[in-house]
């Protein structure tokens, strides 16, 4: 096995796989370090856990070459549907408004994983260290040193550039030293999949209500994906509920837009929290996804914007590589976190401003926010707007969300 690298990513989820497949077949000698193996084998069931992948997505998926092994599984999102329980405010998107072909899509988790694992296997310069943990890194000036526990050995591997791309609770951040700033929302999500009796007519449902927001997405064979919010002193009660029991919880709380719920899966549930890491660039280090910045689920930005991470660091690491530049110099890779900055900024403001105001239950903001959701929706130039920057087709776009491979004839 060859030890000496020019990228070494820590961390083989959905966004390092991701980097590594865009990376591939540039001439560059790739790691992938993941603890977990990656596998193909899977049997899609009725509760895949499922990813609501935003427009832009799609197009990065695209220009990646592998949008045609996902497209058959995915649900397209033609509108979305928000309001606010026992309030008239209601907002609609649209996709024909928005011309476009869809505003997102549901995909389970799963065979986005399966189609990335099978694509690196394929792969030639990408060694997939799999399972592998990370035990120490030290950064010098000419290379990232890291020692990777596997097969029972410790192994040091070295590398121009080191990706942190290994989640909230970043090994890699902690052992630099990085800090990060974490809000506990006190919430908890409980995920799970459901088969309304009404087809779900390819919308998305974000419900807000006074224990917290609850989202219904589309997908296959009619079922609906479930986020329900709570409070986390009412986590173990909820989970405590048999099936009929939390179908009418859920009822109650997004109504019968959808008739009566009729089947629930296993329920899962996780902890809500916001982590916003103070630097995602030093010399010979980058930090994306969310091991950057992990985002509550409200209006499904998290995993969209750590992919916009990957379609703009995989741009940058190329054009340096092609003028003849060490990638994992400071200058190249302020590119990356210049570039991303505001993206990142206004996804966590949003999604965070989003999740305080709507479990507030003073009257005069009760007031404010369904005011706001009329005005949203009576407003087309607001409406285009928000529309554009969820979906990830607003500001400065990396060729890959423009549908576009990583090079093109003539593009430096």
């Amino acid at each position: 096995m060859n030890t000496d690298y020019d990228l070494l990513i820590i961390g083989g989820g959905l966004v390092g796989a991701s980097l590594a497949c865009a990376m591939s077949g540039q001439g560059l000698r790739i790691a992938l370090v993941e603890a977990v193996p990656l596998t193909t084998a899977s049997q899609p069931g009725y509760d895949d856990r499922v990813l609501a992948l935003a427009q832009g997505t799609h197009r990065i998926f695209q220009g990646l070459g592998m949008w045609q092994a996902l497209e058959a599984a995915a649900t397209p999102i033609l509108n979305i549907h928000i309001s606010d329980r026992g309030n008239p405010g209601v907002a609609r998107l649209d996709c024909r408004e928005e011309g476009v072909e869809a505003l997102g899509y549901v995909l389970e988790a799963r065979r986005i994983g399966a189609a990335l694992a099978a694509s690196l296997q394929d792969q030639k310069g990408v060694d997939l260290l799999c399972p592998a943990s990370l035990e120490a890194v030290e950064i010098q000036p000419d290379v990232a040193r890291a020692l990777v526990r596997l097969d029972g050995q410790t192994v040091l591997l070295t590398a121009r550039l080191l990706v942190a791309a290994d989640g909230a609770n970043s090994r890699v951040r902690q052992q630099l030293g990085i800090d990060a700033l974490r809000w506990d929302y006190g919430q908890t999500a409980v995920i799970a999949n459901l088969s309304p009796a009404l087809p779900h007519g390819n919308t998305a449902y974000e419900r807000f209500t006074a224990a917290g927001p609850l989202a219904l997405l589309p997908m296959s064979e009619g079922r609906c994906a479930v986020v329900c919010t709570v409070d986390r002193r009412d986590r173990d009660a909820v989970l405590a509920l048999d099936d009929a029991a939390f179908l009418a919880h859920l009822q109650d709380r997004f109504g019968d837009r959808l008739g009566r719920f009729r089947r629930v899966g296993q329920r899962q549930d996780y902890p809500l929290f916001m982590v916003k890491s103070r630097e995602h660039a030093r010399h010979r280090v980058a930090v994306i996804g969310n091991a950057a910045h992990t985002l509550h689920p409200i209006a499904g930005q998290g995993f969209n914007v750590g992919i916009r991470d990957v379609a703009v660091l995989a741009e940058v690491i190329i054009d340096a590589w092609r003028a003849g530049d060490d990638p994992g110099q400071l200058a190249v890779l302020e590119r990356y976190a210049d570039w991303r900055r505001w993206d990142q900024r206004r996804a966590i403001a949003f999604t965070d401003g989003l999740a305080r105001l709507f479990v507030n239950p003073l009257p005069p903001l009760r007031l404010a926010r369904n005011l706001g959701l009329l005005a949203f929706d009576l407003c087309p130039p607001v409406k285009r707007l928000l529309a554009r920057q969820t979906m990830g087709l607003d500001g400065r776009l990396p060729r890959l969300a423009r549908g576009l491979p990583l090079l093109i004839q003539g593009v430096s």
